[in-house]
C-alpha cells in the first residue's frame, strides 16, 4: 500500500542514516583525541581506572623530580667530603713527620693550615641549590621515595647532614679519628646515593608501565579506526543513495494524478 502519510522505507533509511553518522562521529573523534575512552560516557569503568592511574602518575612524577634532586644533593656532598678525605690524609702525615725531629714545625704548620682551610673552603662550597651537607648548621637531607596509593603517608630516605667545617686536626690523634669519622660519612653518603638513584631508576620504570596500562585501557587502535573510517563513510553514501530511493517513491503517486 502506498501512503502520503507515511513512508515506512524513507523512516527505516533515516534511521540507517542516523545511526551510521553517530558511529562516523564517534570514530572520527577517537581519530582526533587518539583515545577510545576520552569521557566517563565511553566507558565509565576504564575512564575510572585510566584517571585514578593518572593521578598516581603525577605523583610518581613528583617521585621522580624528588629523587633527581636528592641524588644531586647527595653526589655534591659525597665529591666534596672524599675531596677533603684527601686533603685530610696529607694532613695526617704532615703531623706524623713533625714528631720526628729536626724538622722545621714552622713551615709543615702552615702548610696544616693551607689545607685545613681548603676543606672548610669544600665544606662551604659543596652547595647545591641551597642545600649543603657538610657545612656548619646544614640540616639532614629528607628525599620523597615513594607513595603507596591510599596509604596516606609517603616513604622517604634521610641522608645525613656531616659538619665537614668542624673537623678537627689540631693533633695526631684527633686527626686520626676524624678522618675515620669522615670516611664512615662518606660510606653512609654513597649507600644512600645508591639506594636514591636505584629508586629513581625504579620509578621512570614503573611510570613507563602505568602509562602503558592506561594506554591499553583507554587508547585507540589507530589502524582499526582508520579502517572503521572508509567503512562507515562508504556506509554514509549508501544511506543517503537508500533515503533517496524511499523518497522518491512517493513521487510516483503524482503520475495517478495527471491526465
Amino acid at each position: 500500500m502506498s501512503s502520503l502519510l507515511t513512508n515506512a522505507s524513507a523512516m527505516t533509511a533515516l534511521q540507517t542514516l542516523s545511526q551510521t553518522n553517530k558511529n562516523l562521529a564517534t570514530t572520527q573523534n577517537r581519530i582526533a583525541t587518539g583515545l577510545r575512552v576520552s569521557t566517563a560516557s565511553d566507558n565509565a569503568a576504564y575512564w575510572s581506572i585510566s584517571t585514578g592511574m593518572k593521578a598516581q602518575n603525577a605523583v610518581n612524577q613528583s617521585v621522580k623530580e624528588s629523587l633527581g634532586f636528592g641524588s644531586a644533593v647527595v653526589d655534591t656532598a659525597y665529591t666534596g667530603l672524599n675531596s677533603a678525605i684527601e686533603l685530610g690524609t696529607k694532613i695526617l702525615a704532615k703531623l706524623a713527620s713533625n714528631e720526628q725531629g729536626g724538622i722545621d714545625t714552622g713551615a709543615t704548620d702552615k702548610e696544616i693550615t693551607a689545607l685545613k682551610d681548603q676543606i672548610a673552603q669544600i665544606a662551604k662550597s659543596a652547595d647545591f641549590e641551597g642545600q649543603n651537607l657538610l657545612k656548619t648548621g646544614g640540616g639532614d637531607l629528607t628525599v620523597l621515595a615513594g607513595y603507596v596509593k591510599d596509604s596516606g603517608t609517603a616513604d622517604t630516605i634521610t641522608v645525613a647532614a656531616y659538619d665537614l667545617e668542624a673537623a678537627d686536626f689540631s693533633d695526631l690523634g684527633t686527626a686520626e679519628s676524624t678522618l675515620k669519622a669522615m670516611r664512615e660519612a662518606a660510606a653512609d653518603m654513597g649507600a644512600s646515593k645508591i639506594r636514591i638513584d636505584s629508586q629513581l631508576d625504579f620509578t621512570s620504570k614503573l611510570m613507563d608501565a602505568v602509562d602503558r596500562g592506561i594506554g591499553s585501557l583507554v587508547d585507540a587502535d589507530m589502524n582499526a579506526e582508520s579502517a572503521r573510517l572508509s567503512a562507515l563513510q562508504t556506509q554514509q553514501q549508501l544511506g543517503i543513495q537508500a533515503l533517496s530511493i524511499a523518497n522518491s517513491s512517493t513521487q510516483s503517486i503524482l503520475s495517478l494524478f495527471r491526465g
